[in-house]
């Protein structure tokens, strides 16, 4: 209204909702802690899944009105993929999430390997982690152009490839006769990563092991995310190993649904629909 400002988290916390204060007075209201950094505004707490909050202006309070009464089930792809890794969601670091991530991945890795290359950015966490656990190098062998978006909610393939060849360009003279490990946060289609194994043989590398930093996605996530369906998603139409072949990667890995929630800590439930397709609001 004209005087009222209406704020709402959804009933399960699917989405994350913060809520902030600025240095010369006034609230702000953001889905990531890290805009509040970038205003110089400080946190104050997550709003309640279920909750309202009700800002009139001139008053220097707010009301809270507690709508909703369900358990919370904040988004695992908040930690995965969505969220800044400077951001603080529902208490934990992103940052320090997706690096147990990569610590997770770097306890089962089998291979040897001269150095881990993250795919920029959002894999860049899990390979800090999983090279300090493993104490091998990380190199940022593939260089990001950060004037194009994000490729998996291109609505074509054709577009998808040509902004993957536009995004990310890999180093020949790194990478010439090495055997890498390459970290990912997630495999949705299958056509990113393929394409990225494509640039890296094509620059040089002589073995490539793909790790990515999430279990296996085998079912639309319809809670608010322009995700594929189940017959472009192609963990729910192959198998693991099937899924190697079409990257065309000399090994693959993914964490399991546990190895995801302890990598994320404490004993909460989690919208995990992606891996496990608990569609829990009915």
């Amino acid at each position: 209204s004209k005087d009222k400002l209406y704020v709402v988290r959804d009933p399960h916390g699917v989405r994350p909702l913060s809520l902030g204060r600025l240095k010369d007075g006034g609230y702000i209201v953001a889905s990531e802690t890290c805009a509040f950094d970038l205003i110089e505004a400080e946190f104050i707490r997550d709003v309640k899944p279920g909750e309202m909050l009700i800002f009139t202006q001139g008053n220097d309070k707010f009301e809270s009105i507690e709508l909703f009464s369900q358990t919370p089930r904040i988004c695992a792809f908040e930690y995965i993929y969505f969220a800044r890794p400077d951001s603080i969601v529902e208490g934990k670091s992103v940052y320090e999430v997706r690096k147990k991530m990569g610590e997770a991945l770097a306890k089962k890795f089998a291979y040897k390997a001269d150095f881990v290359v993250p795919v920029p950015d959002s894999g860049v966490s899990a390979a800090i982690g999983f090279a300090q656990y493993l104490q091998i190098p990380l190199e940022m062998a593939i260089v990001r152009n950060h004037y194009v978006g994000r490729t998996f909610i291109e609505p074509t393939q054709e577009l998808r490839n040509l902004k993957v060849k536009l995004k990310l360009n890999p180093m020949r003279k790194v990478l010439e006769g090495k055997e890498i490990v390459v970290i990912d946060d997630s495999l949705v289609r299958g056509t990113t990563s393929k394409k990225i194994i494509s640039l890296l043989r094509a620059a040089g590398a002589s073995k490539i092991h793909l790790a990515i930093a999430c279990p296996e996605i085998k079912f639309p996530d319809t809670y608010g995310i322009d995700t594929p369906t189940f017959e472009e998603l192609i963990s729910a139409n192959k198998n693991t190993e099937e899924v190697r072949e079409y990257v065309e990667a000399d090994t693959l890995s993914f964490l399991s649904i546990e190895e995801l929630t302890q990598s994320i800590g404490d004993e909460r439930k989690y919208s995990l629909i992606s891996f496990d397709g608990d569609y829990f609001i009915k």
